[in-house]
């Protein structure tokens, strides 16, 4: 499965009111493992950030002024996102932008470049109703250490989207595996050799490690903040 992380920074907070994305960042994930392959812009908006936007990313006019508009480098985000699963903190927000971003361009809105838009906004308000949810309070939530985070950064808010979005989902994804019945091919183009499970030796887990297991399954149910799906097969 890949899953994109995003984030952007903007001049101000309304795109119909002139506001332009000034930094996207992207980081790939792949089965749940950061690839390393991201992708990074800055971007000349054209206009002055509000006061208030250039206190939050510190990005300034004149430094901005000597990166690509938005319509120069769109065929890299266009070919980053397709077929992958998009994963956004507030996704409303960063999505409303880049959709009147693309159709200065003369482009399809965000949501029909990629797979899927997941808001995990809304995903931390399901799982900690009544509590704050933003990046920093889920980070203080799940131990990850934000402390290099002065001021908002698009790439450095998706890393640690990422890492969030692992601590919030453990033990709620699906392992799949989807396989080819004609050609022995699974869905990533591996061959699959079938084998007869009646041969394999079951052995019976201790005492100690039944222990140990139901403290594992205590610490995923805890992190979920619900019981955990491996409850419901164990």
């Amino acid at each position: 499965m890949r899953q994109i992380m995003l984030d952007t920074e903007t001049t101000g907070l309304d795109p119909a009111r002139g506001h332009r994305v000034v930094e996207l960042a992207c980081v790939e994930m792949v089965n749940r493992s950061l690839t390393g392959r991201h992708l990074h812009l800055y971007l000349n908006p054209d206009r002055d950030s509000d006061p208030e936007a250039l206190a939050i990313h510190g990005l300034t006019t004149d430094f901005l002024s000597a990166h690509p508009r938005f319509g120069d480098v769109v065929h890299q985000l266009v070919d980053y996102v397709k077929d992958a699963e998009v994963i956004i903190h507030n996704a409303a927000f960063d999505t409303k932008f880049l959709t009147a971003e693309l159709a200065r361009v003369g482009m399809p809105p965000f949501d029909q470049l990629c797979a899927k838009v997941t808001d995990s906004l809304l995903h931390a308000r399901e799982l900690h109703p009544g509590k704050r949810n933003s990046l920093d309070a889920l980070c203080e939530r799940y131990g990850i250490s934000n402390a290099h985070r002065t001021l908002h950064g698009a790439l450095l808010d998706s890393e640690l989207l990422a890492d969030v979005w692992i601590a919030m989902t453990r033990g709620q994804d699906a392992l799949l595996m989807d396989f080819e019945e004609d050609s022995g091919m699974d869905a990533n183009g591996v061959r699959v050799e079938r084998f007869d499970a009646s041969v394999l030796q079951v052995l019976m887990a201790s005492e100690d490690e039944l222990q140990q297991h139901e403290a594992y399954l205590a610490g995923l149910d805890k992190a979920a903040g619900k019981p955990s799906v491996w409850r419901s097969v164990v």
